[in-house]
């Protein structure tokens, strides 16, 4: 997070404002200083911040009507107010009008640390509030769903047959047919539109973490929850939750499971307030989740309440006919990504790729076009740069495995094995990440 996040620091102290400021560069934040409020402001009319930190009293204007002028800026930066002089009038006022916090001088430079990441946190929520807007019209429309087969109409005709309601929907099909995706349309079309949809990949935490992850936790509540968290059901209230691998979660969490849809309340790991949060759920699996309720490592009253309304999505090889416009919807999307002018895929290399199998559905489809497009020299892709077509030319291919292997490689070392970075490039969370990196047994070099 840190690396996009920049600090104005205002301070007519030179010592505090140097220190503030050798604090946060060691914290990786980009920061600046402003000896006065009208600096500030000419500073920030130049430039977007996303945090500044005012101290209350200056000389010329202080921190409380730098803070009235810059809340008139199109894009408001978070606000932290400091002050030696502690006054709980002061103090009320500063968040009245929508300080983000209040902190007195001295400072405990581990307490406004924590204070910095939440602020950022918040940033980080600001600006994917800002994208989920400016991506609302496409994703009402559901374009980023491509085809046209009947197999596909019948998944659109359902995403806008259940998106208006509030019912819980299971979401199934093979790994890679794109089932986030279609949790994102009927998130998309729902009145739920314009409040968050949060993810969660089960398969990807431990018992311990997902209860974490989904409940929140209190300070104390085990080692290293050195603060309050709020969990995933809490993000969601007036939203959707989207459970992704719900397959694998496990009993004990598919009673509180139950419990949470039930009630719509559950009470943070290590607290006893009960919290209630308005939320839809959707889920999704690529498992038979019938035969597992059969065999009882799946509850039969969890597999109701959440199997209000089933959608499953067709295997690419159910919709062949959908292969050319997804490949061209890919070309288009990588090389605009990639800066490149937009290229054609020859007849030869497109008709292999009809007849192939793709057991890993879409997203292999996908991959194969990436990396066609950048190994690729010309203006269209040819048969020798997809996998499939070099082995019909009688040449080695490499697995998947070994692609996916060498692109992540490839991805870690172009962001310098800053994980965040390099997992929103590769479009995966964290966790997921790193299960790739310990399963290669990739090294920084």
């Amino acid at each position: 997070m840190n690396e996009k996040i920049s600090i104005l620091i205002v301070d007519d102290e030179e010592s505090v404002r140097d220190s503030l400021y050798n604090w946060f560069i060691d914290d990786g934040y980009e920061v600046e200083c402003a000896e006065n409020a009208k600096k500030a402001l000419s500073l920030l009319d130049k430039k977007d911040f996303d945090i500044v930190l005012a101290d209350i009293k200056m000389p010329g204007m202080d921190g409380m009507e730098m803070h009235r002028r810059i809340k008139a800026l199109s894009r408001e930066p978070i606000v932290i107010i400091m002050t030696a002089f502690a006054s709980v009038d002061t103090a009320v006022q500063a968040l009245k009008d929508g300080a983000f916090d209040y902190v007195t001088k001295p400072f405990d430079p581990d307490d406004l640390s924590h204070l910095i990441r939440n602020a950022a946190t918040q940033v980080a929520l600001k600006a994917e509030n800002r994208n989920l807007k400016e991506q609302m019209t496409s994703l009402s429309d559901v374009e980023d769903i491509v085809g046209e087969s009947e197999a596909l109409k019948t998944v659109l005709r359902e995403i806008e047959s259940v998106a208006p309601s509030d019912s819980s929907v299971i979401i199934t099909g093979e790994s890679g047919t794109g089932k986030e995706l279609v949790a994102r349309a009927i998130h998309a079309n729902s009145p739920r539109k314009y409040f968050p949809l949060i993810s969660v990949h089960c398969g990807a935490l431990s018992e311990s973490l997902l209860e974490s992850e989904l409940f929140g936790h209190e300070k104390g509540a085990f080692t290293g929850a050195t603060f309050n968290r709020k969990g995933r059901f809490e993000m969601a209230d007036g939203g959707t939750i989207f459970l992704d691998e719900i397959a694998t979660i496990s009993p004990k969490m598919q009673i509180e499971l139950l419990r949470v849809l039930e009630s719509k309340t559950f009470v943070r790991v290590g607290g006893n307030k009960e919290i209630t949060s308005d939320f839809r759920v959707i889920c999704a699996t690529n498992k038979d989740l019938e035969s597992m309720v059969r065999n009882g490592t799946f509850r039969e009253d969890l597999y109701y309440r959440l199997n209000v309304v089933n959608i499953r999505i067709p295997p690419l090889r159910e919709r062949i006919e959908d292969i050319p416009l997804l490949v061209s919807h890919f070309i288009r999307k990588y090389c605009r990504s990639m800066s490149r002018d937009l290229i054609s895929i020859e007849p030869a290399a497109l008709r292999h790729l009809e007849k192939f199998e793709f057991p890993g559905n879409v997203r292999e489809l996908e991959n194969m076009i990436e990396r066609a497009i950048v190994i690729g020299n010309g203006k269209e892709i040819r048969l020798k740069d997809l996998p499939m077509g070099r082995e019909a030319m009688g040449e080695s291919v490499e697995s998947l495995e070994d692609l996916e292997k060498k692109h992540i490689s490839r991805i870690l070392d172009k962001y310098g094995w800053n994980i965040s970075r390099a997992a929103r490039a590769l479009n995966v969370d964290r966790a997921t990440l790193y299960n790739k990196i310990r399963k290669y047994e990739l090294k920084q070099e």
